[in-house]
């Protein structure tokens, strides 16, 4: 006889099904398994072999076979630990045969017979949801389990003797509940930074419209507290914007203990960070840095001192929203709308432009420094402001009365505009960044002075198509900013005022 256990293999943050075949039969002892499966499924039969002594049962001398199906599909993974156990307990009869027919397995076994935790739970239980199944998962994982739906049968042992009491009835799992974080409250505040009230004005319109922003200025000028700061005035997540981070994060294993947080992600890697780290991939293709971004902020500091072709892979997923990673045998496409903020020097040496300062190499040492940033890539970022040195009168004022409570509220106020009038428009953008060209040109149509500013600085600054519809995104955040229906000249002129730094390197539309 054979026994089936559903399973299911990742790819990207998808959850495909997978049946776990097993059959006892006679002939020379062996635990063979077939079906792709990858070295950490072959070393299963070692973990399940001692999980099922540790339990209390053993092995037949007889020929045990698990087939993982579809046997073309790559399986990797320790999540196959727990259904193959199962399977095999239900195939020698040590439990209902057909006890496991509704649910979705998976889980990882110590050698004492202890379920640990896994990655990719949320995905799982998502689709076992989908398909009208319950789910048996690690008690490590409930929690993140339970939000895929109040109504999801959930099963979450810490043993595999807890789980066959709870299927023979002797023993009753509780199910367990959605685990969230609270809202930090000891985050990073604006009120600490004394000073640089240009870079504030415009941290406050990035975290508006979800723009892109660089810093650019000398050494101790605050650009890295200033970008640390930038969470602590974003609205919290959504539900749906939750989840979807939830699940990117649970095929990474970076979820803790299974609890979400409503609060964006703050992703700050460093500039040694390789191409897979930054943008995904590997062996096992995983979510980089950027789709751990996903519906947050993607901190770069020291910008041209990343790899130019790890800066230029940011490109496409700025655009797209998606990051794909292609392999020769699969292609998998995960989640990635980020707001980049970057952080650079002028120069080399970090005091170009600083008055009494004359470099010993010129203006080149700020020209080629600066040329290790492609002009495609500038052309993307929105917000392009000099952050000057902060002086010694400015630290000895006192600390603003305005912090980011103040304006977090602002900024929640701009993105509920923003949302209302993309909802009239039938429109599934949640911020101004996100809205398609064509779409823009009608929100921030400007009136007649500003239509006429904004065609002389098009020409003057040489601005490319894409660089002209982010002036326009930029101006619509700013009136949201100011409560105005109407996009004016003042708004356009200040959206123009951040693109200095593209307007010195030639772009590409």
């Amino acid at each position: 006889m054979v026994a089936f256990v559903s399973t299911v293999a990742f790819e990207g943050i998808e959850a495909k099904p997978v049946d776990v075949q097993v059959q006892v039969a006679p002939g020379v002892a062996a635990f063979i398994v077939v079906g792709l499966p990858d070295k950490a499924v072959n070393e299963a039969r070692e973990r399940v072999r001692a999980a099922l002594v540790a339990s209390g049962l053993a092995l037949p001398p007889k020929r045990v076979i698990i087939n993982l199906a579809p046997a073309d599909l790559p399986k990797e993974g320790s999540h196959y630990d727990l259904p193959i156990a199962l399977a095999v307990m239900a195939a020698i009869g040590a439990i209902p045969h057909d006890a496991l027919s509704g649910y979705t397995v998976l889980g990882e076994l110590a050698l004492d017979g202890s379920i640990t935790e896994v990655a990719g739970v949320l995905p799982s239980a998502i689709a076992a949801h989908a398909r009208g199944q319950g789910l048996i998962c690690p008690r490590a994982d409930g929690p993140e389990a339970a939000w895929a739906g109040e109504d999801l049968d959930i099963l979450a042992p810490s043993s595999l003797i807890q789980l066959v009491n709870h299927l023979k009835g002797t023993q009753v799992l509780k199910r367990p509940e959605p685990g969230l974080r609270e809202s930090a409250v000891d985050m990073p505040d604006l009120a600490d930074v004394k000073g640089q009230e240009t870079a504030k004005r415009a941290l406050e319109i990035a975290a508006a419209g979800g723009h892109n922003l660089i810093l650019v200025g000398p050494p101790g000028a605050g650009k890295s507290m200033l970008a640390s700061r930038l969470p602590s005035i974003l609205p919290p997540m959504s539900a749906p914007e939750l989840l979807e981070l939830a699940m990117i994060r649970s095929v990474a294993g970076d979820l803790s203990c299974g609890v979400l947080t409503d609060r964006r992600p703050f992703r700050a890697p460093h500039h040694s960070a390789s191409m897979a780290a930054l943008v995904g991939g590997g062996i096992k293709p995983r979510p980089g840095e950027i789709a751990l971004a996903h519906n947050g902020v993607l901190f770069l500091d020291e910008f041209p001192e990343f790899q130019p072709n790890v800066l230029d892979a940011l490109r496409q997923p700025m655009e797209t929203g998606n990051v794909v990673v292609a392999r020769a045998n699969h292609r998998i496409t995960y989640p990635a709308r980020f707001q980049l903020v970057a952080a650079m020097n002028p120069c080399k040496c970090g005091r170009a432009g600083e008055p009494g300062h004359v470099c010993r190499r010129g203006a080149r040492c700020a020209e080629e420094y600066q040329a290790r940033l492609s002009g495609p890539l500038l052309d993307r970022i929105d917000l392009h402001l000099e952050v000057p040195a902060v002086s010694a009168s400015d630290l000895l004022l006192q600390a603003p009365a305005e912090g980011s409570r103040e304006i977090a509220a602002r900024v929640a106020a701009a993105r509920d505009l923003a949302k209302a009038r993309h909802a009239a428009k039938g429109l599934s953008a949640r911020t101004n960044a996100e809205v398609s060209p064509s779409v823009i040109e009608e929100l921030a149509m400007p009136d007649a002075a500003g239509s006429r500013l904004l065609r002389d600085a098009a020409d003057a600054m040489r601005l490319s198509a894409r660089g002209y519809h982010r002036v326009l995104k930029v101006a619509r955040t700013i009136a949201d900013l100011d409560g105005e229906e109407k996009v004016g000249r003042v708004h356009l002129a200040e959206a123009l005022s951040y693109r200095t730094l593209v307007d010195r390197v030639p772009v590409a539309a």
